[in-house]
């Protein structure tokens, strides 16, 4: 059976998208085979070609129900659901779905407080600092303020996804065809303590905040070998 993880939270621009392709790219980068499930009714679907992941539109409430339908019948798969901003009952209904949630947040006060309320709407869900900085003093910063607000929920706070430019790639309706090596570091950073969290086998990838936006020469641009219309039908 498949693997339901959900990206949500009711503030937006917190990285639920980015975060969701980062994932679903890292997971294929490790040998995971994953679909990235859209739900926000102000987004157009993207292409997959290139990615290392299927992509499914599910921005109606059946489309939504047939995509994990489909999802859940495949063995051995990851469904990434992007919840959109703002939808509470939204956010409540992919929380009954879900095996995993994710909430994301960046560093400032109001995403913090919002989060906050989220982690107590949902029990069973874990942040994800989004767009961490790099720089020291900024990053110093920012933990700070996670430690003096977040501090009570420390053991539900995952480690921080570093700001890296190249993300926006990935929310290209196609992606270029040769993707910077730090980007896919970065997306298996993301994708391998989810991995663990699901307790599923994996390559070692370290993780090391000095190391976020470098780390060894990968393959990140071989084109993905799964063909979608086998696996999700005309839902893509």
């Amino acid at each position: 059976m498949a693997e339901i993880i959900c990206v949500i939270g009711n503030k937006g621009g917190t990285g639920k998208t980015t975060l969701s392709h980062m994932l679903c790219q890292g997971l294929g980068l490790l040998d995971q085979r994953s679909v990235c499930v859209l739900t926000d009714i102000g987004r157009e679907p993207l292409d997959p070609e290139g990615r290392r992941y299927l992509t499914a539109d599910a921005r109606s409430r059946d489309a939504l129900a047939k995509v994990v339908d489909k999802i859940r019948a495949l063995n051995k798969w990851m469904g990434v659901i992007d919840g959109g901003a703002n939808r509470g009952e939204m956010d409540r209904h992919l929380y009954g779905l879900a095996h995993l949630v994710l909430l994301p947040f960046r560093d400032s006060h109001e995403d913090i407080r919002t989060v906050m309320q989220d982690l107590e709407t949902f029990p069973r869900a874990l942040a994800v600092p989004m767009q961490w900085p790099t720089n020291p003093w900024a990053r110093e910063a920012a933990d700070k303020l996670v430690e003096s607000q977040l501090g009570k929920y420390h053991h539900r706070i995952l480690e921080p996804v570093f700001a890296i430019s190249s993300s926006k790639l990935l929310l290209q309706k196609r992606i270029p065809d040769s993707l910077p090596s730090p980007l896919a570091n970065a997306c298996r950073r993301v994708a391998a303590p989810v991995l663990d969290i699901l307790r599923i086998d994996h390559e070692e990838v370290d993780i090391d905040a000095e190391d976020a936006m470098e780390g060894a020469d990968m393959a990140a641009t071989a084109r993905a070998t799964l063909e979608p219309e086998a696996v999700l039908g005309a839902t893509h």
